[in-house]
């Protein structure tokens, strides 16, 4: 199934699709009570290629996924701002925002230099430096929410595949980390910080910090919703770079993005009631869940298994950014 804007389809043709996505978070959502290390969102992808390499999507519920898959989105993305207080980031010292900067920054830079040596597309490349670099299934979704569609950099595939390697080799990094963190030797405040600088996910880094101590999970928590922040300026960009911003159509910078920020420094302000910021996170993760069942409805396994050099350009990615933050974690934490 394609995911392409179009007009908003009448309310009663969004029904079905609205329905299953909703069946499907749900079943996301107990599926992570069961095995917390899995995001509902990633839960939610793989439910979403399940369906579509299995039973297929009809055209009935075709308009309901397209819409969850877009509006809904912009929307999760936007409610994400509320889980960032930048006093907190700031709190955490110029070292750990020195090690987010430098490895994010370099690894954004680089993957898609070698996803060229190895021939693939620049959508692909893109996408997975952005899963990889920042936030996981969450940034591929909104780098391709900007950089998509006609004119765009990226197409569908592009973001299904880059999808399928952040969530491969972010919950790898769940076992993985934390057993190289204990053969090196390192305290819980390197710890915390490579985690929160390295892995993909907000859940995965969560599930890390959760298992080796609360000292590791402050730490970690903070420094990824630190490299959250960086999605906007990377989006912002990336369409100038590229000339999107330049479409007819296209703002300078995409609402979203701009609705996104907007809510980082309302949060900052530390005004919002307690009440607001404890269920935000919910709201967004259930949200974004939903979004990424319908994304994930435009996996194809069969192209997945053939281009194996997006699984090496993830894996590559991967390790360029555990490398990288490590040996800034050693040099100044």
């Amino acid at each position: 199934m394609t995911l392409t804007a179009g007009a908003p389809p009448a309310a009663g043709r969004l029904l079905p699709g609205l329905a299953l996505t909703a069946a499907a978070v749900a079943v996301a959502l107990v599926v992570n009570r069961l095995v917390p290390m899995l995001s509902p969102a990633v839960v939610a992808v793989a439910l979403g290629a399940a369906l579509a390499n299995t039973a297929g999507i009809g055209a009935s519920v075709a308009p309901g996924v397209r819409f969850v898959s877009r509006t809904v989105l912009r929307t999760a993305i936007v409610l994400l701002g509320l889980q960032i207080a930048l006093p907190d980031v700031l709190a955490l010292g110029w070292q750990p925002i020195a090690v987010i900067a430098l490895a994010t920054g370099l690894t954004f830079t680089i993957t898609p230099l070698i996803g060229r040596r190895l021939g693939l597309s620049p959508g692909t490349s893109l996408l997975v430096a952005t899963g990889v670099s920042i936030c996981g299934a969450a940034a591929v979704a909104g780098m391709h929410e900007a950089t998509g569609g006609e004119g765009g950099v990226s197409d569908d595939d592009d973001a299904a595949g880059a999808l399928s390697v952040v969530v491969l080799y972010g919950t790898a990094l769940i076992v993985l980390l934390p057993l190289t963190a204990s053969w090196l030797g390192l305290s819980a405040r390197q710890l915390g910080v490579w985690t929160g600088a390295s892995v993909h996910e907000v859940a995965q880094v969560a599930a890390i910090g959760a298992a080796t101590g609360g000292a590791v999970l402050a730490v970690a928590v903070t420094v990824k919703l630190a490299r959250v922040v960086l999605l906007a300026p990377l989006v912002a960009l990336t369409t100038l770079r590229t000339g999107l911003s330049r479409r007819r159509s296209a703002p300078l910078v995409p609402l979203f993005v701009l609705g996104f920020l907007l809510m980082v420094a309302v949060r900052s302000t530390g005004l919002v009631p307690h009440a607001v910021t404890d269920v935000a996170p919910r709201i967004s993760g259930l949200l974004l869940a939903a979004a990424l069942f319908g994304l994930g409805t435009g996996i194809d396994a069969r192209k997945l298994l053939r281009g194996g050099r997006a699984l090496l350009l993830g894996a590559i990615s991967t390790a360029l950014i555990g490398a990288i933050s490590l040996a800034l974690v050693a040099l100044f934490v």
